[in-house]
């Protein structure tokens, strides 16, 4: 059972589980004549045979307060976009797949490229870009929520938990970052029917990640603001249209992070929360991939802390190699010790726990701190933003009505 404790300087909103979904629901119902709300789901191909797909769509149909669902569709061929259509066409809300490989799509980014408005290379971050565009240009909400195509264990409840803060008609809150804890039951591909802890990455690599950073440089309003987030690398997020439309998203892996660093500079941290929006979470999980560094949770950590590095340096903070090496060892031993603290968790909680795995995967981070380190101080300005909409907007005034046009042009089945 969740408590009332409020730590760190954002909005902790605990489910107490005083309220059911229909409750929630009945609100949101309310509010959406005066607040619509959409949501966007960032999906690839992959996806559409997976094994959460068709209960989330489930769920979905019985939401009764959605003005619309865009879904951004990656790595998809034709029969693949028409595939697409079919499985999403039973939901009663107003559909749009974006189809991010499909030609017409393709030449408005090569519009933008001409114009110098990179808009990244393919991945969730460009996808999720894509998906925010549309949804402004759109207008058809007026707050959006964002969640993946890959939840096992979904239901209805998390998309009401998480755009209740956004939606209320008290408007104290712009952004709300979800939460939830990650363990397993006898689901994942290494499981052996054992429930067991995840999250590895949020759990061994960001948090003591941004408190070793605390002691290396020195205490920040940003570092606190980050390890205020119970789970800063959620998925789930919900937002209004004025933070979409100035918001950089990530081109890279840090889009998570990214986008909290983002929300920092444009948002007071009274207008930021973070939500209980699930009892469990269960997804796919990421191979650490220790011995490529350019897959899996490996190439992630290093991206992430890349991200990070970006962010103090736009601070002040004056990064060296010498200071990578510190931060190393501070990491390493923050590490270290909150694995004592997960063990204890686990044997509290009957989960399983593999110790020698927990520190392999911390000795994977290390690394990946220095090497990332040392790709930061090698390109410092690295472009790692994709170009704001409002940007774009006032770049090319009438890209907004035609990427609407390109998009209901494939949901159509028009042929380009």
């Amino acid at each position: 059972m969740a408590d009332f404790f409020q730590n760190g300087v954002i909005a902790t909103l605990h489910d107490l589980g005083r309220r059911t979904t229909e409750d929630l629901e009945q609100d949101l119902k309310v509010w959406s004549s005066d607040r619509p709300m959409s949501l966007i789901i960032p999906c690839l191909v992959a996806d559409l045979d997976g094994p959460a797909l068709e209960g989330i769509l489930d769920e979905l149909a019985a939401v009764p307060y959605l003005e619309e669902v865009i879904v951004g569709l990656d790595r998809a061929h034709t029969e693949d976009f028409d595939r697409a259509r079919n499985l999403f066409s039973r939901l009663p809300q107003q559909l749009r797949i974006l189809w991010n490989d499909g030609p017409r799509l393709q030449a408005l980014r090569a519009e933008l490229e001409g114009q110098y408005l990179p808009p990244g290379p393919p991945g969730k971050g460009r996808n999720v870009w894509s998906c925010l565009g549309y949804f402004l240009a759109a207008g058809q909400g007026q707050v959006v929520a964002l969640h993946d195509a890959d939840i096992r264990n979904y239901d209805r409840s998390l998309p009401a938990r998480l755009l209740t803060p956004i939606a209320h008609p008290s408007r104290r809150f712009d952004f709300a970052k979800g939460y939830y804890h990650r363990s397993s039951n006898g689901i994942g591909p290494t499981d052996d029917r054992t429930p067991r802890m995840f999250g590895r990455a949020t759990r061994l690599f960001v948090t003591p990640l941004v408190r070793a950073m605390t002691t290396t440089f020195g205490p920040s309003g940003y570092l606190d603001y980050l390890d205020s987030f119970r789970y800063p690398l959620a998925g789930e997020f919900a937002m209004t249209t004025d933070v979409v439309a100035n918001l950089r998203i990530p081109s890279d892996w840090g889009l998570e992070l990214g986008v909290l660093s983002e929300v920092y500079r444009h948002l007071p941290t009274t207008r930021i929360c973070q939500v209980d929006i699930a009892d469990s979470y269960d997804h796919k999980h990421r191979a650490l991939s220790a011995d490529d560094p350019d897959h899996g949770l490996h190439r992630m950590s290093a991206e992430i802390a890349k991200a990070l590095y970006r962010r103090l340096a736009i601070g002040g903070t004056v990064l060296t190699a010498e200071s990578f090496r510190s931060l190393e060892a501070a990491y390493d031993r923050n590490a270290l010790d909150l694995i004592d603290r997960y063990e204890a968790d686990a044997a509290f909680n009957g989960l399983a726990f593999d110790r020698h795995v927990e520190e392999a995967a911390i000795q994977v981070f290390a690394r990946a701190i220095v090497r990332a380190g040392d790709d930061f101080l090698k390109d410092p300005l690295e472009p790692a933003f994709l170009p704001t909409w409002a940007r774009i907007r006032s770049e090319i005034p009438d890209f907004s009505d035609r990427l609407v046009d390109a998009v209901n042009a494939d949901n159509a089945g028009e042929i380009s």
